[in-house]
């Protein structure tokens, strides 16, 4: 079994749908369902993994507060090793609540919380060295591990032989494209969404997207593209490879965590000694049956169900 080093970001969603707007005064909407869930760039990547069937180790900072209990709780309950979740009695536990729409569009209201606070003497460097994958998610609310302390993780992991990945989050701050820069050339697969990834290097062709940061030092962009599919490329041989990834046919309740879902189905699928293009299916696979249900751990139960639905199930035209 696979180890997985997941760090960065955890957070208490609560999640209601479907949501077509806030009452007005002090008046009542009736919803179908309510949930509480573990989420976050790396803890909702965390929870898919361990269903995956990955050994995951989780690093990240939660408040001394009864969110952080429900995260440790609930990511014992999967199976995660919670040793690396360092409590701030400064700060609450990091949380958003999500008024999900009929369409499955996830609006947000959010309280960066103890994940501001979160720093690289949190992390445990012989875990690190001990794990297969570092996975880091969750530039740029991690304000004192962004930048140089996370390009340090980074490269100390790769001088390990630990293989890297690293996704983020669709906020435009002044200096995230300098943050996101200095950890790339010790990053072998950033995995973002297509819009973040434009939104960073303010280009617009995937292909202009992709060879920016490609040449910035990432060895793989794997970009995520929700209905259209998702790519993988790298250079070879001096030229671009790329490929193409469609999505599958899923009904969307919630599109919640379907990024942080690929994520982990992908390096499940690398973990396992697939190849780029079924490691991409299975990341495709974990997002399609997260987005059926509502929270970012809807979807997926096991390795086995989730490669069943990947070899059963009809794709969308890329």
């Amino acid at each position: 079994m696979a180890k997985v080093f997941s760090c960065g970001i955890h957070i208490a969603d609560v999640l209601g749908r479907p949501v077509s707007g806030i009452p007005e005064g002090q008046n009542l909407a009736i919803l179908e369902e309510i949930r509480l869930t573990v989420a976050g760039t790396a803890a909702g990547t965390s929870v898919d993994l361990a269903k995956l069937g990955m050994q995951v180790y989780a690093s990240g900072a939660i408040g001394k507060d009864n969110l952080g209990d429900f995260i440790v709780s609930t990511m014992k309950g999967f199976g995660i090793d919670t040793a690396g979740l360092v409590r701030k009695p400064e700060a609450q536990t990091s949380s958003t609540m999500l008024p999900i729409r009929p369409n499955g569009e996830r609006p947000a209201l959010h309280v960066p919380g103890a994940s501001r606070v979160f720093r690289s003497e949190d992390i445990d460097p012989a875990a690190v060295a001990a794990a297969d994958f570092l996975h880091i998610g969750g530039t740029p609310l991690m304000p004192d591990f962004d930048g140089e302390p996370m390009r340090d993780a980074f490269k100390c992991a790769k001088e390990q032989g630990v293989t890297t990945t690293y996704d983020l989050l669709a906020m435009n701050t002044p200096d995230l494209k300098e943050k996101v820069e200095l950890c790339l050339p010790w990053v072998d697969y950033f995995m973002p969404g297509l819009e973040e990834a434009a939104m960073i290097c303010r280009l617009s062709r995937r292909e202009d997207v992709i060879r920016y940061f490609l040449d910035k030092g990432a060895k793989h962009t794997v970009l995520k593209m929700g209905g259209a599919g998702s790519s993988i490329a790298w250079y070879e041989n001096g030229g671009l490879k790329e490929i193409r990834i469609p999505a599958f046919k899923a009904e969307v309740v919630d599109s919640t965590g379907c990024g942080d879902a690929y994520c982990a189905g992908f390096i499940t699928g690398l973990a396992l000694g697939w190849d780029l293009e079924g490691a991409g299916r299975l990341g495709a696979a974990a997002g399609a049956l997260v987005i059926q249900g509502l929270g970012s751990d809807a979807g997926i139960v096991s390795r086995e169900d989730t490669i069943r639905f990947m070899e059963e199930t009809e794709t969308l035209p890329l």
